[in-house]
């Protein structure tokens, strides 16, 4: 028998997300993904300056606290042809870095690790076998008899009283649970000093930029002079915070998230073979070594992986019309050429028109609009961006340590390479790919140092620049490998203004729903096949959906017609 499942709000993620899930029997046909707000930063940023756009396009989303700024940033750098000094792009690539190992461990243990660890189990552990346990994945100090029980103790608390608080949101006593106690309350523990661990962590971005989240950033360069002689600017003492930071970084990554990983892996190795999207991958590329524009000196790689066919890159142009395109068939926008055109971002359109039903409601109109999502593609297709398309880039184009972690993680686990296209795949990909960026930090910092003890203290392009100068019309883009995937920013200038402005977010190609050829979208995809052991715990629904890491508040908005918010609610 047909039925639809909804799981409405789908919870630990940001911003509001509702899968229906047509089902037969205990099995998924079909999956349709919804963005339940409306997008509208995009028309708030009509008629602004462009060199104030990064701090509205910032409030994007709170959860990627800078990659919004980063991008708008360089989409203006773009449109006016403005290089940045080589002190601005080492201080960028930390602060992107030092974002993404903060984001992913957050992921790991706060947002996803409660989809494979039963909190409630971890009270049947004994901390003595668990510190063994401890001590055979890992040298991470916090690992002795008595600190677990001590972890226990505080988890038994939660539970007596009846309230979860930290821990709620999980189906605890699913059958799909499969860790033994002990590495319940392993994982338990870490999660708790994850918590601990990130107020380091936004250090970075306080130092370098004034405040986190929402880092202050400049067109033309990095808001914060370089004076080793003064206590108002970044001098030595302050870049030694900086590298003890990454130490802390360092430790926790290498001797708790890495192994952590690869531990609880090894008990969900039939995830392994679950949750593929599309098999079509995209990376616009990041971590310049040189100019912005210099894509040979990027450490991610630029370009498309069709098919799960690692042999070939595609070119990807970020300027060219029949390339980047959003449609929005199934969404509630619609464009002046109708709604079965594709726009490429330099000519994209915001016009908001909903015709769904009134919330609440019992199931959306599949067949018609059902998302304020539009539906980016590549060439017509659809593509799955983010950590598992970066890894993948990294791999197929040489880079060694990638090829290394990757042939590592495989071996341990004892799986295929096939096993890169899972949810299991996707998780593991974020995890290594934080390694990969985080020994990277370590050598951009190191010439940082060497750059200012030379002498060179710019930090920003000090050239005369006033819109008195620029073009009377002029369009660039910005783009960035945000945590949860490519995000660009494509904008037009005209008499010193911002005419349009278009941003293509990684939730946007990720949860978009399907387009004008009925073809899902990487969440619908990856959903369509799985089966559910309890149905009205559809614990694999989110196993999947937390292994891309959604962020619906960048890709949707709610606001009124007048700009101002339409609901705030208060929690007591």
């Amino acid at each position: 028998m047909s039925t639809r499942l909804v799981v409405d709000p789908v919870t630990r993620i940001e911003g509001h997300l509702r899968i229906e899930a047509q089902m037969q029997g205990n099995a998924i046909a079909q999956a349709y993904s919804s963005g339940t707000m409306v997008r509208g930063i995009e028309i708030i940023l009509r008629g602004r300056d462009p060199r104030d756009a990064w701090a509205f396009a910032q409030r994007i989303c709170g959860v990627c606290t800078l990659v919004h700024g980063i991008a708008s940033v360089r989409a203006v750098e773009n449109a006016l042809g403005y290089k940045i000094p080589p002190n601005a792009q080492l201080i960028r690539n930390l602060m992107i870095a030092a974002q993404y190992v903060h984001d992913h461990v957050m992921h790991f243990y706060h947002l996803h690790a409660l989809d494979w660890v039963d909190v409630i189990s971890a009270l049947k552990a004994d901390p003595k076998a668990t510190a063994a346990l401890a001590a055979s994945i890992s040298t991470y100090p916090r690992s002795s008899p008595g600190y677990f029980a001590d972890v226990a103790k505080k988890l038994k608390t939660f539970v007596d009283e009846g309230q979860l608080g930290i821990f709620a949101n999980g189906y605890w006593g699913h059958p799909g649970y499969k860790l033994p106690p002990e590495a319940n309350l392993l994982a338990v523990a870490h999660y708790l000093d994850a918590l601990e661990w990130q107020r380091d962590v936004v250090q970075i971005h306080t130092i370098f930029g004034g405040k986190n989240p929402h880092p202050n950033f400049v067109v033309g360069g990095v808001p914060c002079p370089i004076d080793p002689n003064s206590d108002s600017a970044i001098n030595m003492e302050q870049l030694a915070r900086v590298s003890d930071v990454i130490t802390r970084m360092e430790d926790f990554v290498n001797q708790a998230y890495l192994p952590d990983t690869l531990a609880i892996a090894g008990f969900y190795k039939d995830w392994a073979t679950v949750g593929e999207g599309t098999g079509n991958f995209l990376t616009c590329g990041d971590y310049p070594t040189g100019d912005t524009d210099d894509v040979a000196s990027f450490l991610v790689p630029r370009g498309v992986i069709l098919d799960r066919d690692l042999t070939k890159i595609h070119p990807l142009d970020l300027d060219a019309d029949d390339q980047i395109q959003e449609f929005v068939d199934h969404s509630w926008y619609r464009y002046g050429g109708g709604k079965k055109i594709g726009l490429h971002p330099f000519k994209g359109e915001t016009e908001l028109h909903y015709t769904g039903p009134n919330p609440p409601y019992e199931q959306l109109n599949v067949g018609a609009e059902y998302s304020w999502l539009k539906s980016p593609r590549w060439r017509g297709r659809p593509m799955e961006v983010g950590p598992l398309a970066r890894v993948l880039m990294l791999y197929a184009t040489g880079n060694a340590q990638a090829r290394e972690l990757v042939g590592m993680t495989l071996k341990t686990l004892d799986l295929p390479p096939t096993a890169l296209f899972s949810t299991l795949g996707r998780t593991a990909a974020r995890t290594l790919e934080t390694k990969i960026y985080l020994d990277f930090m370590r050598g951009w910092f190191r010439q940082l140092v060497a750059n200012i003890k030379a002498g060179d203290l710019a930090t920003h392009n000090e050239a005369k620049w006033e819109p008195e100068t620029w073009p009377a019309r002029t369009r660039g883009v910005g783009f960035m490998e945000a945590p949860r995937g490519a995000l660009g920013h494509w904008l037009t200038i005209e008499d010193g203004r911002i005419a349009n402005y278009q941003a293509v977010v990684p939730t946007t190609w990720n949860a978009g729903p399907r387009d004008a050829q009925g073809q899902p979208g990487p969440y619908e995809a990856a959903l369509k096949g799985q089966t559910l052991a309890v149905p009205d715990q559809p614990l694999e629904i989110l196993r999947t959906l937390h292994s891309f890491d959604p962020c619906i508040a960048c890709a949707v908005h709610m606001v009124g017609e007048d700009g101002r918010e339409t609901l705030r609610i208060k929690v007591s």
